[in-house]
């Protein structure tokens, strides 16, 4: 659970021209996963104790950070993050911070969920970003204030210990921790700034709602569910398919290169559960020129299991919502949508309820994780 050592130290003042020349990063095998801390899921920063500087509603925007070297405000540089005040002692003859002084973020992820990896983007944050952060987490049930988040009842487990981190780079984290989180709390020792905040994981929904909710889309990301694999992501992630919610823009739903050759695109899914799917829909919102021709889905229960077509090769309209009636329920664990030949869709979903053998290994693994 260290940052990857390549990417401590000082950055170099910015020199001009392209903001992000220097900028340093990696492919961290965790974000593969989705990210809890993305607004779309819910996800918020509920307090701060300072933002002096720059707001810390910033650390969960979507797009990468922006830097402007010309603008200024009356408190000093305006920087697109989250930035606290410079620290101090106690007095002239002790005017340095201790080692326990420190800033922190509290972070409400968008969804209950196990972590896998966690990234602290310092981008821009070259003479401002903190000497070391750290990042610690709770599972707290319902919607907690910050003032009960930070009670001395609530216990809290450290994914990230006190650990240094490099200006202007993406420092990734791996996180072993077996347990579902609700709630994060951020660190930054002593002081400074953090430009992004990245949490990427397995959603852990509660069975409770779910079976209160009956039929629901049971490959939702915010039920459990999860993209697995893809054949091409080069426009954008397959899990935006499975995000709430409508696209409300193009690249807010999986979009992949033209292709040259005779093959076709698709995606896989794991479902929240074994469910039985009644219904499904395929939307190609904002996917104009460039959605996919047609498409078709099918199931498969357990991963031995044989795929079973439940949608066959249908013609997609551009920017259109599609709904499909099943003739008869289908059950199965996983899903996989198959374009043809390549372009894109912005969502589907897959409408159903839980099998007794979905709902109680949901169950049982809810309880495991201490959800």
């Amino acid at each position: 659970m260290t940052a990857i050592p390549s990417f401590t130290g000082d950055a170099n003042p910015y020199g001009g021209g392209d903001p992000y020349a220097d900028y340093r990063t990696a492919d961290f095998p965790f974000t593969q996963y989705a990210d809890l801390a993305d607004r779309r899921l819910g996800a918020g920063v509920i307090a701060a104790n300072d933002e002096f500087f720059a707001q810390r509603e910033n650390l969960l925007v979507p797009e990468p950070a922006e830097f402007d070297p010309e603008h200024f405000g009356h408190k000093g540089k305006i920087m697109d993050g989250w930035e606290t005040r410079r620290r101090r002692g106690a007095s002239a003859d002790h005017p340095w911070p201790t080692a326990e002084d420190h800033d922190w973020a509290l972070v409400r992820l968008g969804a209950p969920g196990v972590i896998r990896g966690i990234v602290v983007d310092t981008a821009h944050f070259r003479g401002n970003y903190p000497q070391a952060v750290s990042v610690e987490g709770t599972c707290v049930p319902g919607s907690p204030s910050p003032e009960e988040l930070l009670g001395d009842d609530v216990k809290w487990t450290t994914l990230v210990p006190r650990t240094a981190v490099g200006g202007h780079a993406a420092n990734g984290f791996a996180v072993a921790a077996e347990q579902c989180f609700t709630h994060l709390r951020v660190n930054q020792h002593p002081d400074g700034g953090i430009a992004r905040l990245r949490v990427h994981g397995e959603v852990v929904p509660d069975p409770a709602w779910l079976e209160a909710l009956g039929t629901f889309d049971v490959v939702a990301l915010e039920n459990g569910g999860r993209a697995e694999d893809a054949s091409n992501l080069f426009y954008s992630p397959a899990s935006n398919t499975i995000q709430p919610g409508r696209s409300r823009k193009m690249d807010d739903g999986w979009e992949t290169r033209r292709r040259r050759d005779q093959g076709h695109d698709w995606i896989r899914y794991r479902l929240a559960a074994q469910a039985k799917v009644r219904a499904l829909e395929i939307d190609t919102a904002y996917l104009k020129g460039n959605s996919a021709g047609w498409a078709s889905v099918s199931v498969k229960d357990g991963e031995d299991g044989d795929w079973q077509e439940i949608l066959p090769r249908t013609r997609l309209q551009p920017d259109t919502n599609h709904r499909f009636v099943l003739p008869a329920p289908a059950v199965g664990t996983h899903a996989r949508v198959d374009i043809f030949p390549d372009g894109g869709i912005s969502r589907l979903r897959l409408f159903g309820s839980l099998t007794p053998e979905g709902t109680s290994r949901l169950a049982a693994r809810h309880q495991e994780l201490g959800g």
